[in-house]
């Protein structure tokens, strides 16, 4: 019997507020795809920084007979050469121990093959066309210019190139866009708390007479508040569900399609990220409605 009477409040609830119940949804549903979205950005940030910037800070590539470097002059590189960098390199007091690491013309040879393998680049290269190279991790990245100095001019190399240069500025355009859209979350998810609070004070005050006939017969807030917690919840559901199936679209039809096949150097965000996005988007969904809905009804259980 009360089971049958909380629905048919819920019914009634949705009934006289389902102009405002659609805006609650859609609110939610805008406001969590740009929270969610925004989540996998700082994933997707990190992802690429732990590929990338955090690991290897300066690549000085060797000469092949194709180099153009000012210390080629038209010829592969020589062992006693290698060693002579390699000693250099080591010796500086701006390389973190055990911070330089050999790459061979195969081990490049494979990479280049694992990034580019459904691409028909591959076929018309070979391993021989390929550079062998040093990565240096530094002990304080900023201090890059003076192992680049004591190494560019020294025979068998061929080119050193600093990859901070390269990828400040695409990680500060990330990380901009990433503040941007949790800023533009937090707004419409507090529009969504609010709207979600009027929601609830307008269907409390249509209801205040029955409200408090059941607190005088004994009822308890819980069970006042019951239908008003559901309505709330379900719209929360429904908005929720409809930003997660948003962002798995998106990161499918967006990633997963185009940028993972087109720029296949970098890691991107996959199905583990999204799902844990899409955990937390249904929790902060749920706190949405559940909070505002205790908050606004509590004027109302007073007799």
């Amino acid at each position: 019997m009360r089971l049958n009477y909380i629905l048919s409040d819920l019914g009634i609830g949705l009934k006289r507020n389902l102009s405002m119940t659609i805006a609650v949804v859609v609110t939610i549903w805008v406001s969590l795809s740009l929270f969610g979205s925004a989540l996998l950005a700082r994933e997707q940030v990190d992802l690429m920084k732990g590929n990338w910037y955090d690991k290897i800070q300066i690549s000085v590539f060797l000469c092949t007979k194709d180099s153009g470097g000012r210390g080629c002059a038209g010829t592969e590189v020589t062992t006693e050469q290698k060693n002579r960098i390699k000693q250099v390199i080591e010796s500086s007091p701006d390389t973190a121990p055990e911070g330089v690491f050999g790459e061979t013309k195969k081990e490049a040879f494979d990479q280049f093959k694992k990034l580019y393998k459904d691409s028909p680049i591959v076929s018309t290269v070979t391993e021989d066309q390929m550079q062998e190279s040093f990565r240096v991790k530094l002990k304080d990245p900023q201090r890059y210019q003076n192992l680049v100095s004591a190494v560019a001019g020294l025979p068998g190399v061929d080119t050193v190139q600093d990859l901070r240069q390269y990828l400040d500025p695409l990680f500060k355009a990330l990380n901009g866009l990433q503040v941007g859209a949790l800023v533009a979350a937090g707004l419409l998810l507090v529009a969504a708390l609010m709207q979600i609070s009027n929601t609830i004070r307008l269907a409390a005050y249509a209801r205040r007479r029955e409200i408090g006939i059941m607190r005088l017969v004994g009822a308890s807030n819980f069970y006042i508040q019951l239908p008003f917690l559901l309505e709330a919840v379900l719209a929360a559901l429904i908005g929720a569900v409809l930003a997660c199936g948003t962002l798995w679209v998106g990161v499918y039809f967006v990633v997963m399609q185009r940028a993972a096949e087109t720029f296949r150097v970098w890691q991107w965000v996959g199905a583990a990220e999204t799902f844990q996005a899409t955990l937390i988007m249904v929790v902060v969904g749920l706190v949405l409605a559940v909070v505002p809905t205790f908050l606004t009804t509590r004027k109302y259980l007073k007799v």
